[in-house]
Parts: structure tokens; sequence; C-alpha cells
């Protein structure tokens, strides 16, 4: 065996090359890294030209702030930057770029040329560098103020990283992304992309709200503005704002996801956790949900100084984000009612106003919030639409549909009760007619017929409603079933025999720390001995649960998150079961008032648009889309 080798200082080219691996992937990679440069420098417009899908020439010109002849040579350089100058700066980065390593990475792997004119001065000058001598030359040049770099022949020094790279319209399309992406954060910067000489991208600055909606359409797509969901909520110091879509509206596919932390796109498992818990009661099994969010936070309490990329941040308090998160878009999803989805495109929509614990309040650091949800009982937006006075009282056939009674709080011996009482032959009494004529036409309009014992047929302003019967009164008695238990709480069942689970000590610390939150979910456990837990009561609902692994699957989401609602979701589980068996089945014939007393409770129901496996529950076809079917004006 050889003598190990003497320790020695790396040459600056191949410490260049090395930091290269880790910020320069690809083009894309380099687009982001010019990109951020420029919108930094203050840019208004930014143009980039692209050929060959940015392997053989990638050039970014801006009209930013420039800069300085002296300092150009410096601008190649490792850990050259103007962004901080010291600790406390790094602690409240404001900038896209910080690192300093960038340029000095792409030049190790490419040509590159950048053209630079301060404001206010004469003249312009130039500096080249490439990958050979990593020396660079600096010269007078002609250029408007602003900057301009052009990196060409993308790997040629590194062959063995060149073979790597994809075909020609892969890699344009994740430079076209990278775009993309800054345009949606940047509305005040006009964006022009250019590939093999034809024009591919224009995006001009969007001033107000009307033009950054036409952005996020242009970006993302026309229909996805029309079924998003505008929010704006504040809470505790946090702001998200941004579009969330409709669960109707969710893709195969997390290829429509940008979240963004003061103005930086990131990755963030905590992020995502939070954003699938609150799609979780209303999206269809395997599907996605699309978003536009913007969150500002303080950034002296978020670390975005974590990967070369920048693409991970890391907040100090991860709990009080997540339960913001979660909060405000579960409670922004829970309040979109039919009117909403019938409504103008986001374009037009006023925003969502959220308070409260809907908008994410949370208590105390130490303190764990409730994983059961209990719905507001009144609405949080504009007062909802009422039936007309004047109703007239019928009775249902058998097996028909009547409306739930709203539960109260009933003792825990009478839960069972309530929960059969939901699931009666509906029909006896309290459905409502709602004659034609009377007030306002209603959002799920008025019954028209049934088909196929099935569907039901509505007409309201806009034309023609579908409604399958049974999908929507199964989402009807779901969320009465979870207020009934959320105003009755969770009883505890004592086991026979004591359930015993080895842990890690710092999983049973955990559970030491978090027991008062476990006993109010009917849990109890009991420390045995450092590594050691004891189950001695689990909720009476969940029973048939495998308890061991139901409070291992807890603790980890409560270290790796700082919470967890894995035992709600079982208990949704088991709800929705009971939902899904207690409502009306098909093929039972309702009579008109009883197909209107079910509109009525789906205008007031949380989450109707969707059953509880996320299956739509109604669609509306206008005199648009019915005239187009029989060609009629054509």
């Amino acid at each position: 065996m050889s003598a190990p080798a003497r320790i020695q200082l790396l040459t600056p080219r191949l410490a260049n090359q090395i930091a290269a691996g880790e910020v320069v992937e690809r083009p894309a990679s380099v687009a982001k890294e010019l990109l951020e440069n420029s919108l930094d420098a203050g840019a208004a417009r930014i143009d980039v030209e692209v050929e060959q899908g940015g392997i053989k020439l990638l050039r970014v010109r801006d009209d930013g702030a420039g800069i300085e002849a002296d300092d150009l040579p410096l601008a190649l350089a490792r850990h050259a930057t103007s962004k901080i100058r010291e600790l406390e700066d790094l602690e409240r980065v404001l900038s896209l770029g910080f690192r300093g390593e960038a340029l000095a990475s792409i030049s190790s792997v490419a040509r590159l040329t950048l053209t630079s004119r301060r404001r206010g001065t004469p003249q312009a000058w130039q500096v080249e560098a490439e990958g050979r001598d990593m020396q660079p030359r600096v010269q007078p040049a002609a250029h408007p103020d602003g900057t301009t770099v052009e990196v060409r022949d993308l790997f040629f020094n590194t062959p063995a990283r060149r073979k790597f790279l994809r075909a020609e319209k892969t890699e344009f399309d994740h430079l076209q992304e990278v775009i993309k992406r800054l345009a949606l954060t940047h509305f005040e910067v006009g964006f022009h992309l250019r590939h093999n000489g034809k024009s591919v991208l224009s995006l001009h600055p969007a001033a107000d709200e009307t033009s950054r909606a036409r952005r996020v359409a242009s970006v993302c797509g026309p229909a996805f503005l029309e079924q998003a969901l505008p929010i704006d909520i504040e809470r505790g110091g946090l702001r998200l704002w941004g579009w969330v879509g409709l669960p109707t509206f969710s893709r195969s596919q997390a290829d429509l996801q940008y979240f963004y932390v003061n103005g930086r796109m990131v990755r963030d498992k905590l992020v995502a956790h939070a954003v699938r818990q609150a799609y979780r009661d209303v999206l269809y099994n395997g599907r996605h949900p699309a978003f536009v969010l913007f969150l500002e936070i303080d950034p002296t309490v978020v670390d975005v100084n974590v990967h070369p990329t920048k693409h991970e941040v890391r907040f100090r308090d991860s709990r009080m984000v997540h339960d913001f998160l979660y909060g405000t878009l579960h409670r922004a999803l829970a309040d979109v009612r039919p009117e909403d989805q019938l409504a103008a495109p986001a374009t037009l929509r006023s925003e969502t106003q959220v308070s409260g614990l809907a908008a994410g309040e949370f208590a105390g650091q130490n303190e764990m919030s409730l994983a059961v949800h209990v719905p507001s009982a009144a609405p949080l937006e504009a007062p909802r639409w009422q039936p007309p006075p004047g109703g007239q009282s019928v009775s249902g056939g058998a097996g028909g549909y009547r409306p739930s009674p709203a539960p109260s709080g009933q003792p825990q011996a009478e839960l069972q009760g309530a929960y059969r009482e939901f699931f009666a032959p509906l029909g006896e009494a309290g459905a409502q007619a709602l004659p034609q004529g009377q007030g306002d036409v209603p959002p799920l309009g008025y019954a028209l017929a049934q088909l196929k014992g099935v569907y039901i047929l509505a007409e309201n302003a806009q034309g023609l409603v579908l409604v399958d019967m049974h999908a929507a009164h199964e989402r009807i008695t779901y969320e009465r079933l979870k207020s009934a238990m959320a105003s009755e709480g969770l009883r505890g069942q004592p086991l026979l025999v004591p359930e015993s689970i080895a842990l890690s000590q710092r999983e049973a610390d955990c559970a030491e720390e978090h027991a008062d939150w476990f006993a109010r979910l009917g849990f109890e456990l009991q420390r045995l001995g450092p590594e050691t837990l004891a189950i001695r009561q689990i909720p009476a609902l969940l029973k048939q649960a495998e308890a061991s692994q139901l409070v291992r699957d807890v603790l980890s989401d409560l270290l790796e998150y700082g919470s967890s609602d894995r035992i709600q979701a079982h208990l949704n589980e088991l709800l929705a079961t009971m939902a899904c068996h207690g409502a009306v089945r098909a093929n039972r014939r309702l009579t008109v008032p009883e197909m209107n007393a079910l509109l009525r409770d789906m205008e007031q129901t949380e989450r109707s648009g969707q059953c509880n496996h996320g299956r739509p529950t109604w669609t509306q076809l206008g005199m648009d889309d019915l005239d187009k079917l029989f060609l009629r004006g054509r």
C-alpha cells in the first residue's frame, strides 16, 4: 500500500471547477445565476438569447446598475460579492445572490464575456475569461447602461460533464422554466426570451393586480387562473398571498407548484407537507395541487445559506410557519362555495380575507394545537345566499333526502345515535320547496329532474347544473360527522392489556413532552424506561387501528415537522367510510323538493365541490357551452 499523498492547496482553476459541480449543472443553472444577478442590480428589462438550448450560447442582457471598470476582474474571482460585507448581512440576506461563486464557477467551465457600463459613466468595459487559464482580460467596449453576460460552449473543457447534458429541447425547457419561475415573483421586470433566433417568451412589466394575474395566466396557463382562488392573509408577522388552484384543477404531476420565500423560489419539505395536509381532504388519490404562493417573513428568522444553489431554506420556528401555511390554506379551501366557483376568473375576484384561527393563528411555541379541526359556525366572507321566505314544507318519499340537522353538544353516549340520525332514511319532513320566481336564484339553481337515479339536473342563472347526488350527500354527511365529533370530543378506550413499544430515546422524550396533546386525542401513554413506552388507552373510534404503529408514525411527524395530523387522518378515514355508507344511494328516486333541499345543503357545506375521495360533486354547463354543442350562432 502506497503512502498517503501530502496535503496541498488546490489550484484556483480546479477549485472553481469543483465549485462549478455544485452550482453549474446545466444551461438552466447558468441562466438562474445570471438572471438573479440582473435582478439584484435593479434591472427593469432582461433579454435572454439562447442557441442550442443554451449549450452553444447563453446571453443575458439587462438595464441594471452596471459594474465599475475596476471591479470587472474581481467579479470573476471566487468569494467576491457586493451584496454582503459582514456576518450580520448574512443573517438577513435580501438579495437573490450573495455567495460570490457563480461567475467564477461558470467561467471555469465555459467561455465567458462580461460587458458592463455603470450608470452615469461615459465608457463601457469588457472582461473575458475561459476555463483554460482563468486570467481575465479587460478592454474598452461599446454598451448601453447595464450589463451583458455571454456564456459560450458550456463544459467545453470538461467533456465528462458535457456528456450528461440532455437533448437541446430538454435543456431549453429547463432554462425556460427558470425564467418563468423568476417572472412569477418579479412582476415589475420585463422578461424576453429568444431561442435560435425566434422569440419564445415576451413578458412585459406588470404594475397592477390585473396585469399580474395576466402574467400568471401566461406562465401557468389561463385554465389555472380560471380555477384558482386568490388569497392574501397576514398574521403574526407572516404574510401569505398568491393563487391556489381549486381541488378540481389537480395535476397528475407536481409540475405547477411555485412557492417563494421573500421572493426566492424554494423547494422545502416543510412547505410541501403543510400544503399536502391542507389539500388532503379534497384531493383525489394520487393527484397534486397547483399553486403560486408567496410567503413574506422577517429575513432574520429564515436561513437561505443552506444549499449552494439556494433552493432550500431553513426556518427558525418551523412549526409556526407550518401551522400558518396549513391553517391558511385549509380554511381558504374549506370556504369555497358554489358561488365562488361560478364567479369570474381570479383576475377580477376580490381576494379572500381570513382571520383568527382560520388564518393560522397559533398558540405558544411549546403548546401543540389540537389536531381535531372545529369548522367555524359562521362564514368568514360575505353572507351566503339564503332561501327567500315563504318556502313551503313538503313530505319526502321513502328513502328520499332531507337536510341533516346541525349537531349540538349531545353527551358522548348519544354520539353514535347522532351518527345514525345522519344515516336514517331521509324524507319524512324538513325539505323546503323553493319555487322559482321568489327572490334571487341560488348558485346551484332549482332542480328540474333526476337522471337515471344518479344525477340531479338543475337550472341556475348561468345554465345547466349537473349534480352527482351520492357524492354530494356523502360530503354533506362527512362534514356534519366531523363537526359532531369536534364538538363532542374524543372518548378514550382503555386497553385490557397495555401495549409496550420500543422507541429511541429521542422519540420517547417527544412522547413525554407532548403527553397532554396525546391525552386530548384519546391516547394515554406512559414511559416505562429510557426507550420504552406503554400505550394504556386509545381513541374509542380507532379501536381497530394498529396502535403501536400509529404512535410511531405520529412521533416521527412530530420530530420532523413539529406537528402531526395522522390521528386526525385515521379518524377522518373512518368518518368518510361511515358517510359513504350513509349517503343516498344511486337509483333512489328523489322528489323535486328533496333535490332542492340537497342543493341548498351543498351551498352551505364546506368543501362541497368534492366528495370525500376528491371527486367533483357537480359541474356547470353554461349557455355558451350548450350553444357550442348545437352549433348555435354559426
